[in-house]
């Protein structure tokens, strides 16, 4: 890839020396600049659709998967198998009868010692960001990583724990998301005075940050 830059950016430079050809190296940048500004998102798009492709087919059991024995194989079908998964799961939990098999498997989980840490953290995590209180906000704009320069993140709760007692002070958890991972971060407490509450959605808020800024709407 490199290579090619380098042999665009040679023969638009001597492209360029000629007066009678400048406005065609011009042209041809420009092409070339716009191409690879249509590119990478497709590129970006297509390489996390080939992973997710792969992460599925590995999870999905081959007696259940329909490439496993087709003649050809079809793009995109272990996706599909996980989202009818998915969604399935989602609506038996809601069932009675899936609420015991929930219940019962939560008890579980929480009766081993390292297991029940990890599980109580992400279950925890998980209600947090999958609540839709219209009447909470939870996005809000911070001074980080220093005074003067603003960060978008999410406020998870109010602390009132230890930390707060030893600062003598009411701190907030706010956790802010990495550009364009935002399952990673930093949890950081703020005192709440600091903290600036935005009207942004949830959804709005990881648009903002996954396109690193670009997106439009309520920012």
């Amino acid at each position: 890839m490199q290579l090619v830059l380098l042999f665009t950016q040679v023969l638009i430079d001597l492209m360029a020396k000629n007066p009678t050809k400048k406005s065609l190296s011009l042209t041809l940048r420009n092409y070339f600049i716009t191409g690879v500004v249509v590119l990478i998102p497709i590129g970006f798009t297509l390489y996390l659709s080939k992973i997710l492709i792969g992460i599925s087919s590995n999870l999905i059991p081959k007696n259940i998967n329909p490439n496993s024995y087709l003649p050809f194989n079809i793009p995109g079908v272990e996706i599909v198998i996980s989202i009818i998964f998915i969604t399935f799961v989602g609506g038996i939990s809601l069932s009675f009868f899936g609420r015991r098999i929930l219940k019962l498997i939560d008890d579980l989980f929480k009766r081993i010692p390292f297991l029940r840490t990890v599980y109580s953290a992400i279950v925890q995590m998980t209600e947090t960001f999958s609540k839709k209180d219209d009447n909470k906000k939870s996005v809000v704009l911070i001074e980080y990583p220093r005074k003067g320069v603003w960060a978008v993140g999410f406020a998870t709760k109010e602390n009132t724990g230890e930390m707060a007692e030893k600062t003598n002070k009411k701190l907030i958890n706010v956790f802010v998301p990495t550009t364009p991972n935002p399952t990673s971060g930093f949890l950081l407490m703020f005192p709440i005075e600091d903290v600036i509450y935005l009207d942004m959605t949830f959804e709005e808020a990881s648009k903002f940050i996954v396109s690193a800024g670009t997106s439009s709407g309520k920012v």
